[in-house]
Parts: structure tokens; sequence; C-alpha cells
């Protein structure tokens, strides 16, 4: 199947027609061997494989790193390809916020206020917003998701509980570095220094697997 790049809801649509169960793979682009693993996970699930690739606003304070987060299009379309996925939906921004980014969001209730929510406030209500409208969108049977983001996980599979969205959410197991350091977009900004410092928790995390 050749891989079709949607731009638009309609585009999608079409593409999608007759095709069958359908798995999601929601991402912001920059894809690395973390998200090749997500999408070959997400292939298992379902007849049809979507890649959305949107970087979305909602989800960034004002000192985050929007308008420099890594934007990677051409080599995202084909690791995608590579991965078996047989749809990229890569829309404009006016397509996911037609009204603007001040509309209706989604409150992620506790949860989201403690760990990550306790240091980026806006954050998690960004993501299940995004993440609501992609499955508005796609309409997908099952939504693949990285462990690596556990807090996001447990309260995007919690969303869809609880707002009775009829997805299945489906986690997958992080993917390390060779050190240890989880697999993400965001590590090309580390300096040798501070990747050596960002070990320290996976390092932790085994110490205490061997003490246990």
């Amino acid at each position: 199947m050749t891989l079709v790049v949607a731009r638009t809801r309609t585009e999608l649509r079409a593409s999608l027609e007759g095709k069958g169960e359908v798995s999601l793979v929601p991402t912001m682009g920059a894809l690395h061997d973390g998200h090749l693993r997500l999408l070959e996970h997400a292939t298992g699930f379902g007849d049809i494989t979507v890649a959305s690739i949107f970087v979305n606003p909602t989800q960034f304070s004002p000192s985050e790193d929007f308008a420099e987060y890594p934007r990677t299009f051409d080599s995202d379309v084909e690791r995608c390809e590579k991965a078996g996925v047989a749809v990229v939906f890569a829309p404009e921004l006016d397509e996911m916020y037609p009204a603007g980014t001040g509309g209706i969001t989604v409150d992620p209730g506790p949860l989201g206020s403690v760990l990550e929510g306790a240091s980026r406030p806006a954050h998690f209500r960004g993501v299940l917003t995004v993440v609501s409208k992609l499955v508005g969108i796609v309409r997908p049977d099952f939504a693949v998701f990285g462990e690596k983001d556990y807090q996001q996980l447990i309260l995007i599979a919690e969303m869809s509980r609880d707002l009775c969205m009829g997805v299945k959410v489906v986690g997958c197991p992080s993917v390390r570095e060779a050190d240890g350091l989880a697999m993400s977009s965001r590590n090309r900004y580390l300096s040798a220094e501070q990747r050596e410092q960002a070990t320290a928790l996976s390092r932790a995390l085994r110490a205490g697997v061997v003490q246990a």
C-alpha cells in the first residue's frame, strides 16, 4: 500500500474509507527509533495505521520551545513508510483549531496537576485537548502511546474511559539509548554534561531492581 499524506479532515476520511479497523499513533514529528517502535507496535492492531504529525501549540507554555521544536517532516514521512504506516495526517493549525486555540479544552482533573503537571500547569490540558480532537477526526479503534510519558498515557486512558470515546488506548514500552536515556525528540538539546546527568534516573531504577 502506498503511503498517503492527508492534510485535511476530508482527505483523511477519504483515505480511510472502507479500510477496516484503524490504529492511531499521535506524534509531533521529529521521529526517532522510539517512535518507530510505536508505529510498528500499532501495526499489530487493526487493519490500517495512521500517524499524525502536528506540533500542538496548546501543550507548550509561553516560555517553552514551540518555535524551536524540531520539525523534520520529510524524514518523518520516510520513517512512517518504513514502519508500515498507511496514512500520515499532517494538518495545519487552522485544521485542528478552526476557531483558534482559545476555545473549549479538556480538563485533566487532579492527576494533571501533579508530577509533570505541577511544573507545566497547562501541558496536560493541551495534550488531552489535541488527542481528543485527533480521536474525533481519525475515529480510530486503537490509539498507541509510549510508556515513557507514563502520566500522559494514564491521563489519556482515563479520558477515553470517562468521556466514553470508544477508543482502546494501548501502551508501548519505552525505548532507550545505549546509555539508558529514554529516547526523546528533545534529547538533541542536551549537552554532553547534561546527557550524563540525565541518565541518573535510569541508573537509579536499574539499581533499585537489582536491590529488590
